[in-house]
């Protein structure tokens, strides 16, 4: 079965940083691509950042555009997502999803299976 395991959450300053990774196994990892998304206690669940299967396109929300970057290392079977300029309005579980047949997948239902999710908590 497809299993989606997150990692490099913590807690963080303002303006500081901090690289999360994503681990998939269970399918085909560079047939597909991936996304992060990232839900606060209260809210709903926010598209972040969405990745191509080679990694040469990538779309990011609004609210995180200049500051986080994802990237993927397909022999590793790896999805990463690096989080600059930390703000508190930032901290909340962080999200990896997949498969998704489209980079410019931004919605919950067009990825087929999450991980547990990694905590960002930033400290103001």
């Amino acid at each position: 079965q497809v299993q989606l395991v997150e990692s490099g959450g913590g807690l963080v300053q303002a303006g500081g940083s901090l690289r999360l990774s994503c681990t998939a196994s269970g399918l085909t990892f560079s047939n597909y691509a991936m996304g992060w998304f990232r839900q606060a206690p209260g809210k709903e669940r926010e598209f972040i950042a969405g990745i191509s299967r080679g990694g040469r396109s990538t779309n990011y929300g609004d609210s995180v555009k200049g500051r986080f970057t994802i990237s993927r290392d397909n022999a590793k079977n790896t999805v990463y997502l690096q989080v600059n300029s930390l703000k508190p309005e930032d901290t909340a579980v962080y999200y990896c999803a997949g498969p998704s047949t489209s980079w410019l997948s931004t919605t919950v239902y067009e990825y087929t299976y999450w991980g547990q999710g990694t905590q960002v908590t930033v400290s103001s």
